[in-house]
Formats: C-alpha cells, sequence, structure tokens
C-alpha cells in the first residue's frame, strides 16, 4: 500500500515508514556550493522543514551509523560528499515561540525556547562535549556562548539549523486583528499597534536583532561553521540589519526552483500509482492530473526568465505545492473516491495574510487586479532587499506589496517584461479561492450577514441554475460600493471580478477566466469538477458587458434623451431591456454564447450540463442577465 507522507517533517520518520519519497538529495551538493550561512525562503506548507531535517540527518555526526540506512539507496548516498555526518547539529524552530502578548513576554519566550534547545543538545552529544554547558535561564546568548565553547573545546564544529526564522515576528506584524492569548485572554491589535509591536521586536538593539549579531560572530571562528536557516520572506532578516547580512540567500536561484515542490512529470507519476492501486479506469489518469494542475499547481521560485547557458535560453517548471497534492492522493487512496474539499484547512490561516495586504492603501487594488488577471501585476523585481517600512512608503507600497505576496505564495512570477521587470498571477485556484474570499470581505466590509447571502444566491446558481439572486445580491450590495468618483474607472472587467468574488468562493469546479475556445475567449467557465459530478450541479458559461450611463438613452418626446443614473434605477427590466444599446449588448453576448457553448458541447458531448448566460451592468445603477436557450 502507498504510504502518502502528509505533514510528515521527520526525515527519518519518512525514511523508516515506507512512505513515499521523491528524492531532492542531489540538492545536498547544491547547498555546499553556495557557502557557509544559507538563507531558503519558501511560502507555508511547502516542505522547507522537511528539507531542513533532511540536512540535519545528513550532517549529523551521531546519525553516521545509520547514515546507508537513511541515504544509502538516494542519489546522495551514491555519491556522498566529505562532510557527511561531520557536524554536531542543533535545530532552532522560531514557530514555537508565541507571539502574542507584550514584547517582554515574547523576548522571554525566545529566551526559554532556545535554552530548552540547548538542553536537548547537551543531553544528545553530553560524551562527545569538551566541557559542561552552563544554561543561564534568563539569558539564552550567554547559554549559547558557553555551548559553544563546549563545542570548540570538543574539537568538532557545530551546524545550526534554524526553521522559520521569521515566523514569530511574521506574526506579530501579519497575524488577525485577534491574537488569542496563552490563558491570558485575548489580545486586540490594530494595523498600527502591529506596526509598533513588530518594530520594537526587530529593531534597536531588540532581543531578535542581538540574537543575529551573536550569530554573526560565532561564524567568525567560535565553533559554529554552518547556518541554514528557512523562512518565508526576507523582511525580517533585512529588518535586523546588520547583524544577518552574512546569509547567501537561495530562495530565487535557478537551481533551487523544484527543491520543495513536485514537477508535472513528478505528479503524473504518482497519479498513475494511485490510479493503479485503488483500480481506478486508466482515463482518470488524465482527468486527475487535469484537476491537480489547476488547484495545486502553478508556483515559480525563480525571477529572471531570461537567463541563458552558453546562449541557450532555460526554462524553469511551475512546481505543484507537495503537501496539497499528497492531501489529494491520500484522501483518494483512504476513501476510493474524489476528496470533497481541495483546500487543505491547513492553508486556511493563510487569508490572514491577504487580510494584512487588504489593510493598506493600495492593498485592496492589488488584490482586485490580481484576481481579476486581465491586467498584470508587475514589480521591478523580486527584491531580497527590503523592510517593513517600504509597506508603509506610499512611492514604493504597490511594489513591495506585490513582493512579499510573491514570497507567501499567493503571488508566482511567469514572466519578464522587455525592461525585465517581474510578471505575477495567482498561480492556481486553491490561492484564487483565498482572493475571492478576502475581496467579498473587503467589499462588503467584513459584513458575515452580506456574506452568507451572497454564497446563498451562490448556491442558488450552482443547484437551481438561477442566477438571479446572484445579480441581485451584486446591484443591491457590490455596485453601490463605487460612486461617482470611480464611475471612469468601472468597465466590464470590474463587473467581472465583484461576480468572480463570489463565484470563486468554492471548490465545486474547475474555473477559467478567459477560457480559450477555438481561438476565441470566453468571459467565465465553470465547470464541474471530478468528484463533484453527478449531483446535478450546474455547469456554467458566463459573457459580461457593461453599458456606461452617457450611452443610456431612450425615446421621449420624438427625440432622445439620457437616462440618469436615478432614471436607470427607478426603471423596470422591460424598459432597460428595450434600451437601444442594452439591446445591442444583448444580441452581442448571445451571438458570442452560442458559439462558446457549441465548443464546449462538442468537446465534451453529454458530460456538461450546461446552462449559458449574459449579465449586463448598466452605469453602475443595475445588473441585467438573461439565460441563453434551454439547459443541455
Amino acid at each position: 500500500m502507498l504510504k502518502y507522507p502528509y505533514a510528515i517533517r521527520d526525515f527519518d520518520k519518512l525514511i523508516s515508514g515506507g512512505f513515499i519519497y521523491l528524492d531532492r538529495t542531489s540538492y545536498i551538493r547544491v547547498m555546499e556550493e553556495w557557502g557557509f550561512e544559507l538563507l531558503f525562503m519558501r511560502p507555508r506548507r511547502f516542505g522547507k522543514s522537511l528539507w531542513l531535517s533532511t540536512l540535519m540527518h545528513y550532517y549529523d555526526l551521531a546519525k553516521a551509523d545509520d547514515f546507508e540506512r537513511l541515504f544509502g539507496h538516494l542519489d546522495i548516498g551514491q555519491n556522498p560528499t566529505p562532510l557527511h555526518n561531520k557536524y554536531m547539529v542543533m535545530r532552532w524552530d522560531f514557530s514555537h515561540v508565541a507571539s502574542h502578548g507584550p514584547i517582554e513576554q515574547i523576548e522571554t519566550a525566545l529566551h526559554k525556547h532556545v535554552n530548552d534547545r540547548i538542553t536537548r543538545f547537551a543531553a544528545d552529544y553530553r560524551t562527545l562535549l569538551g566541557s559542561q554547558i552552563n544554561i543561564d535561564p534568563n539569558n539564552a546568548l550567554s547559554s549559547f556562548q558557553s555551548l559553544l565553547t563546549s563545542v570548540d573545546v570538543s574539537g568538532h564544529q557545530l551546524y545550526l539549523f534554524i526553521d522559520e526564522y521569521d515566523n514569530f515576528a511574521n506574526e506579530v506584524m501579519m497575524a488577525s486583528k485577534e491574537a488569542v492569548g496563552n490563558g491570558n485572554g485575548i489580545y486586540h491589535y490594530s494595523a498600527a499597534e502591529r506596526h509598533q509591536r513588530y518594530i520594537a521586536l526587530v529593531e534597536g538593539e531588540g532581543l531578535f536583532k542581538t540574537f543575529f549579531k551573536n550569530l554573526k560572530s560565532a561564524g567568525s571562528g567560535d565553533g559554529l561553521d554552518r547556518i541554514f536557516m528557512t523562512g518565508v520572506s526576507p523582511i525580517v532578516l533585512n529588518d535586523v540589519s546588520s547583524g544577518a547580512n552574512v546569509f547567501t540567500d537561495l530562495s530565487w536561484q535557478p537551481d533551487v526552483n523544484a527543491l520543495c515542490g513536485f514537477t508535472a512529470d513528478e505528479v503524473q507519476m504518482l497519479v498513475a500509482q494511485v490510479v493503479d492501486e485503488c483500480k481506478l479506469p486508466a482515463a482518470d489518469a488524465d482527468r486527475i492530473t487535469h484537476l491537480l494542475e489547476n488547484y495545486y499547481n502553478g508556483s515559480r521560485f525563480v525571477d529572471n526568465f531570461h537567463h541563458s547557458v552558453r546562449n541557450q535560453t532555460l526554462t524553469y517548471p511551475k512546481v505543484y505545492n507537495p503537501t496539497l497534492t499528497f492531501h489529494f492522493l491520500r484522501e483518494l487512496q483512504a476513501t476510493g473516491d474524489y476528496p470533497h474539499q481541495m483546500m487543505d484547512q491547513n492553508l486556511v490561516p493563510d487569508d490572514s495574510k491577504l487580510e494584512y495586504i487588504g489593510e493598506f492603501e493600495q492593498g485592496k487594488a492589488l488584490l482586485e487586479k490580481a484576481l481579476a488577471g486581465t491586467e498584470p501585476v508587475l514589480v521591478e523585481t523580486v527584491r531580497r532587499k527590503f523592510k517593513v517600512r517600504d509597506l508603509f512608503n506610499a512611492n514604493l507600497q504597490e511594489d513591495a506589496l506585490g513582493v512579499l505576496l510573491c514570497y507567501l505564495g499567493s503571488l508566482t512570477p511567469i514572466n519578464n517584461r522587455p525592461d525585465n521587470s517581474v510578471i505575477l498571477e495567482i498561480p492556481n485556484l486553491v490561492i484564487r479561492k483565498l482572493y475571492a474570499e478576502r475581496v467579498l470581505a473587503l467589499q462588503v466590509n467584513e459584513d458575515a450577514a452580506k456574506m452568507n447571502t451572497g454564497r446563498k444566491a451562490t448556491s442558488q446558481l450552482f443547484i437551481d441554475g438561477d442566477i438571479g439572486p446572484l445579480c441581485d445580491f451584486v446591484e443591491e450590495n457590490l455596485l453601490p460600493i463605487y460612486d461617482n468618483r470611480d464611475a471612469k474607472y468601472y468597465n466590464e472587467l470590474t463587473v467581472k471580478t465583484q461576480f468572480m468574488t463570489l463565484l470563486y468562493n468554492n471548490q465545486l469546479y474547475l474555473m477559467d477566466s478567459e477560457p480559450e475556445l477555438e481561438q476565441q475567449y470566453g468571459d467565465l467557465s465553470m465547470l464541474v469538477r471530478l468528484g463533484m459530478q453527478g449531483r446535478g450541479l450546474k455547469d456554467i458559461l458566463i459573457e459580461f458587458k457593461y453599458i456606461p450611463l452617457s450611452k443610456v438613452t431612450k425615446a421621449q418626446d420624438g427625440k432622445r434623451v439620457r437616462m440618469d443614473g436615478e432614471a436607470v434605477k427607478a426603471a423596470v427590466r422591460d424598459e432597460l431591456l428595450a434600451v437601444d444599446v442594452v439591446t445591442e449588448q444583448m444580441t452581442k453576448a448571445r451571438s458570442q454564447l452560442q458559439t462558446y457553448r457549441k465548443i464546449l458541447l462538442k468537446k465534451y458531448q453529454d458530460e456538461l450540463n450546461l446552462h449559458t448566460f449574459v449579465v449586463v451592468a448598466v452605469g453602475m445603477k443595475r445588473i441585467l442577465w438573461e439565460e441563453l436557450a434551454s439547459p443541455s
């Protein structure tokens, strides 16, 4: 039976337990070539901790007797480097440091965590250490200096591993507005308060900055030979400035793009295995692979697509989120059915990061632009050097927020423009769902009742094929958001984006904005995904149109007069449908939909229960709609 290592972060447990392992050990040679103090960043749930554990087991001198068992069958075991099993190793995991409460309380938690790890280290290497380690319960830095002395006297050297180096600092900066205290109540922090708490933690001569200064000093001959550190973004590292300027950042190096993700070929292999084990029809392999591609693929960790070697332009594959992939395959294997939930609930906290982005003046517009997907999101470069202050600088804010979203895994580079700026997009449907939910919350000011009404309206469309309640919801709740100042920016794309905030907030469909249909492009297709078919859900195709008020006229007293916003709002549906420009746009949309419908039905034949709709926004006052033809 296939064993999927879902959420397993211990390399020994993975190998000893016979879990599936896609060999990444050849990257150990790459790491050694890059230097002594390395930083490697990836989004949450992307396998950073497992890779760190792999390195620890490879370099740990106490694991020498296990080398053949753990690595003998792997690439690095066939041709190991001279440094294997040559170090005492220690791991700090800053995700264990609580981020709530006063700054003094966080610093106390940091001292305790490091001291606890030093205590464990002393127990693991008690027969090898050159002197006793003195642990100061109030000063972990002093404890660490004592450890380094003992290591140095022993004749060995230390390899320090720091996992999630920026976790608790990021939580201070980006956590939800409510942070549950550790038995001490609930803390409510505004954005400004969170920013000030973060500054107090990382700047000045705070403890966090002092930690990195000590690491820099220790690497200058005091027994600390190498450091490998994981995290999500470089902001914290840059904010502690000179204390951490010795690290080589590998995160966007082309040769480690696929280190912590699965390639398309690997996913195809994994799918073939589970299809065979579950005795599913062979044809399902392609359908499952297509589903996983849409929901989990799309990330790239390279930002220079013009890079070449020996005049040959290189290509960089998109990679799948490994945790999500194993989530799906494990559920399929366990039940013999396709998972109902494509979203791993462990990723839901990522919404708080989008909530943080949306608090900035330019953040909401950036989220909406990314969700719409028609206008490219551009950044000058995926910067390695930027500080939290850049997020609050009006001239740098949009670019800095785009880069931060890239590090968070919520945007991904897809290409460079001629000026070498980087084009970003949302990587997949799982992340797009988080965007849709966040943008909707921003548009209705976090009104839970309105959000629930919107979800019910979408359910009526999905189950009954009735788009009316959804159009009414948009007309009543989302159109009023745009006042006269926004009129010149409101267009067909804006209408579509408003609907997308509701329609993308589901896990029922394979959704495609601007789907290519025989070299033509529809506006939005929603095809019921594998595992949700047979429930009576409707496949949906929508064409959107927008008519500015300046073009809306009606016959009156033998001449044409413009209808203002109030007149449009007060008009009955049939009156608006009779307006020339509305009739013209409706006719155009019907013609387009008839063409797209034929293409889809030809491609999928009797698999679709297709409903097609025209949706027309008249000014920012009314939403008109029409269902085309009869359900198939």
